[in-house]
């Protein structure tokens, strides 16, 4: 399923929505994650005898201690996409992400709203709730993505990344934006595809658009001339310093 995303520049960003099944295996390695630590602490356990610090704590302070315990298993997914911009361990190695809808990158605000609302859907029933809500759903959302205006994108290309972005570029070639490493692959194959079909159709608002994001984003200064030499000049420029690093 693709997800068209207008952004706030009014440019259009086609993702691949991420399947069912990979929202799901990626859940089952974050549970695993979760069990491996359970099972690091039990081991430490039984390699230090600590229970016998436990003997003589009232029922209050046993409850504080195994809440303190428990607190990365309960803000597992909250954490780590906060900290990993929209991923878990689970969501990494499967390669899916957490994205806003507007193109922007999710804040801890919209994690938040999406962690609350796990509490029910991946909770109760065993994580029933939220799968009818993203089989039900056209964008793949459960609740809390529809709460928190976010979606869950697949990164996974299914024609090599290369294919798309590589262009040919002379040894004797001299780059003009060094900045332009800023960009990823992926960012770089956006630009492209957006640039090409905006000459296609000669849609220079697009055009326009497109300049002042990959200026806002890596800071370069346009200094090539029109923005078709400027986005030709980047896309070269990039080309050469991933194909020279």
């Amino acid at each position: 399923m693709q997800l068209a995303i207008n952004t706030t520049q009014n440019v259009v960003i086609n993702f691949s929505a991420a399947s069912v099944g990979d929202r799901i295996l990626a859940q089952l390695l974050d549970v695993l994650v979760k069990v491996a630590y359970i099972f690091v602490i039990i081991l430490l356990f039984e390699i230090f005898d600590l229970d016998r610090f436990l003997n003589g704590l009232d029922d209050w302070s046993l409850i504080g201690f195994w809440s303190v315990i428990a607190l990365p298993v309960m803000f597992y997914s909250l954490v780590q996409e906060s900290l990993l911009e929209g991923q878990t361990v689970g969501k990494k190695l499967i390669k899916i992400r957490v994205i806003k809808l507007d193109g922007y990158q999710a804040s801890f605000g919209d994690y938040l709203i999406r962690w609350l609302f796990r509490i029910v859907e991946i909770s109760i029933g065993n994580g029933i709730i939220a799968l009818i809500a993203i089989i039900a759903n056209n964008k793949n959302q459960r609740l809390g993505d529809m709460a928190a205006g976010t979606s869950v994108i697949s990164l996974k290309n299914k024609v090599n990344i290369n294919h798309t972005i590589l262009q040919e570029v002379n040894n004797d070639y001299v780059p003009t934006y060094p900045l332009v490493i800023k960009l990823s692959d992926n960012d770089v194959r956006i630009i492209k595809e957006t640039f090409e079909a905006a000459i296609a159709t000669r849609d220079y608002g697009t055009l326009i658009k497109l300049r002042d994001k990959v200026i806002q984003v890596t800071g370069i200064k346009n200094i090539s001339g029109n923005d078709q030499d400027f986005i030709k000049t980047l896309l070269k420029d990039y080309n050469y310093y991933t194909q020279n690093m």
